[in-house]
């Protein structure tokens, strides 16, 4: 049988991302008025509102994981799956860009979780490096904080109303593949 209705911590996780992606210093009280419940049910599912944002870290990079492992599961090559990446982390801007903002990186949780995914990123790098897709000589650092900082400018394009996500995503795939200068004539 299919699950009709969500649980409460299930209800407040998604308001708390709608809450919070409107509103950054919106209150916890607001994010159990948006999930129809009182604030002792919100302060039994989550004491604090670190409690909380832990939850909807870790929510965001299973989400995040989801959607690159989605999107680049018939990838041909690794170049392939960079730019397929980028198409589908891209459209989660609205839910998730008050988290890029939060500081969750002193929580040994999350730190853990993004320092995991951060060294299959690095792989990655090396990987699309070896078949030819980026520079030997550009230092698989400087690639990584491209990458990511890209995919923060492109959040930050879509929230602010100068680009659809797909228009983004372009964007960043053209200046991590050509540079600013664009493609080779």
């Amino acid at each position: 049988m299919e699950k009709i209705r969500p649980t409460a911590q299930e209800a407040l996780i998604e308001a708390a991302f709608e809450v919070f992606s409107e509103n950054q210093g919106a209150s916890l009280g607001d994010v159990a008025k948006r999930a129809g419940v009182g604030r002792a049910t919100l302060h039994r599912h989550f004491p604090g509102r670190p409690d909380l944002m832990r939850a909807l870290a870790r929510t965001a990079l299973a989400e995040l994981d989801a959607a690159v492992e989605a999107a680049t599961a018939q990838a041909s090559s690794y170049e392939e799956g960079f730019r397929l990446s980028l198409f589908a982390i891209v459209p989660l801007a609205n839910r998730q860009w008050f988290l890029a903002n939060e500081g969750l990186e002193a929580d040994p949780e999350i730190a853990a979780a993004y320092a995991e995914s951060l060294a299959a990123l690095r792989a990655d790098v090396e990987a699309a490096k070896a078949e030819g897709a980026f520079d030997p000589q550009v230092p698989t650092a400087w690639i990584v904080e491209s990458y990511e900082n890209l995919i923060y400018v492109a959040w930050s394009l879509v929230r602010a109303g100068e680009a659809t996500p797909k228009q983004a995503a372009e964007l960043a795939w053209r200046t991590l593949s050509h540079g600013l200068k664009g493609a080779p004539r």
